[in-house]
């Protein structure tokens, strides 16, 4: 429901339409470990909901912190083995890997679309992008550089090793199912650890897909998949002691949570948490380019995007003119389910929890007097779909302009100079990713080097590679993805130093 005189979204529905999945191209609903899928400890199950139509497409086990266990076990006993492997060797089956990957990349973007409710092309992306992961990683590990060997002490020659850590828990989050996993499943494998990963209890179809598609490939134990909810499944991965990192991709309060868990044992840790990307947009900018930016960057995936352009700063003296076009370009996004076609870009919120979080931001900014634009609500079901949102009139220190909403939502803020446009962007939690609008070279390195933010783009938003690192500061973790920082943040160096002294 959106405000008087304001579009009101349609969701575009499947007419007719054969179904996305069906029982066949469902992945076994059980635990992958050492190498098989297995049944878990308990009879316990957890509904997987379409969030189109909210119906069960499947039941997975809850995992326990037996089940665990089992997996830490089959983890360890697979690591020596799979270390030992030159980085030749693990090239190869991770090369191998993105063939498995390609192969059935229509079969994973279905998959993906029907648990999660993405349109088409972002799964059909997300599946892209994780192949180009795998064969990234399979060419860095067999160029890995360091410290050249040398005598650095009077007689004594230094060798830099780089070796793996051991095992790896792994905790991925559900708007991203398989290109997180796979964020971290291709750098921790090409680096010589093996895994113990547990998917969201949300979104598991695609992880338990991967495991599946790929069994017959890699030494049993090397990747294991536990289905379960943080609280124990999560919780037990990152107090283990014989795990040697943790990584998760997920809320910032899940990221607490693992790093306490993961204090007694003093085990590494590695997080990629939330982000809020103000947008900061100058009075020589190129007004048009930025709104036809944001169409994509602020609702990729319905905004449940820890990188999504969501919150725009924009300098007062153009601030109609960019509302305006960029109230166009959302009045002109197609909401619906991923079957209704190619034109469809936004999808629905991933659940019922989700969808009430999202519209109770919206609820509560409109109680506080925040405008909107266009959108401002949730869609007529089933499903959980939001309607695309500008939020404008927002002042400094909002909620909606601090809290990340995840959903399809964007806010604008203005601002005067140079000066509170840098100190208002910097003004939240989170340090994420950025982006500065301006024809200014001057300006746009001025102010990218004063933003407090991993990621930085100029006259762009949302542009990944797998060349180049992924990853936050403050309140948005630590640790980097992608790149061959993954590959460091995955080993450990060892110097060793030979007196050679005659």
């Amino acid at each position: 429901m959106t405000s008087s005189g304001l579009t009101t979204a349609m969701v575009r529905r499947a007419v007719e339409a054969p179904p996305l999945i069906t029982e066949v191209d469902l992945p076994p609903a059980r635990h992958f470990i050492d190498g098989n899928f297995v049944e878990g400890s308990t009879d316990r199950v957890i509904d997987v909901v379409d969030p189109c139509s909210e119906a069960v497409i499947a039941r997975i086990p809850e995992g326990t912190a037996e089940d665990i266990d089992r997996a830490v076990a089959a983890a360890l006993a697979a690591q020596a083995g799979w270390a030992r492997l030159v980085p030749k060797e693990r090239s190869e089956l991770l090369h191998a890997i993105a063939d498995r990957l390609a192969q059935n990349t229509e079969l994973l973007a279905r998959l993906e679309s029907a648990n999660t409710g993405k349109p088409l092309a972002v799964s059909t992306d997300d599946v892209g992008q994780a192949i180009d992961t795998f064969r990234f990683m399979a060419g860095a590990v067999r160029a890995t550089t360091s410290l050249a060997a040398g005598d650095y002490a009077e007689n004594h020659l230094s060798v830099i090793l780089r070796e793996p850590l051991g095992v790896i828990g792994v905790v991925t989050p559900w708007n991203y199912p398989l290109l997180m996993a796979v964020w971290k499943i291709a750098p921790i494998l090409a680096a010589g650890n093996t895994l113990v990963l547990k998917p969201s209890e949300q979104t598991p179809l695609t992880t338990l897909k991967l495991a599946e598609i790929v069994a017959d490939l890699l030494p049993a134990g090397v990747l294991n998949v536990v289905n379960g909810y943080g609280p124990t499944v999560g919780a037990r991965l990152a107090e283990h002691p014989d795990i040697n990192m943790i990584a998760l991709t997920g809320s910032v309060g899940s990221g607490r949570a693992v790093a306490r868990a993961a204090a007694d044992s003093l085990k590494r840790v590695h997080l990629e948490l939330g982000g809020k990307a103000p947008v900061v947009i100058f009075p020589d900018a190129d007004l048009a380019a930025a709104a036809s930016s944001l169409r994509v960057a602020g609702f990729w995936n319905s905004g449940q995007e820890c990188g999504a352009a969501c919150r725009v700063l924009v300098h007062e003296s153009v601030a109609g003119q960019f509302i305006e076009q960029l109230v166009g370009e959302v009045r002109a996004l197609v909401v619906g389910e991923p079957q209704a076609g190619e034109e469809v870009e936004v999808g629905p919120m991933v659940s019922k929890a989700h969808f009430d979080r999202v519209t109770g931001y919206l609820e509560r900014a409109k109680k506080e007097g925040v405008r909107v634009a266009i959108g401002g609500g949730a869609v007529d079901g089933p499903g959980y779909f939001v309607a695309p949102t500008v939020l404008v009139d927002v002042p400094e220190g909002a909620e909606v302009a601090r809290q990340e909403i995840f959903g399809p939502v964007i806010t604008v803020e203005t601002f005067t100079d140079e000066e509170e446009a840098v100190r208002r962007a910097n003004d939240v939690p989170f340090g994420l990713s950025a982006s500065v609008w301006t024809e200014n070279a001057r300006r746009s390195h001025g102010v990218a080097a004063r933003l407090d933010f991993g990621t930085v783009w100029v006259n762009s938003h949302l542009v990944l590679a797998s060349e180049v690192p992924w990853g936050g500061f403050k309140g948005s973790g630590y640790g980097r993805d992608l790149s061959i920082y993954a590959l460091d943040d995955y080993s450990r160096t060892k110097h060793v130093m030979h007196n050679h002294e005659r």
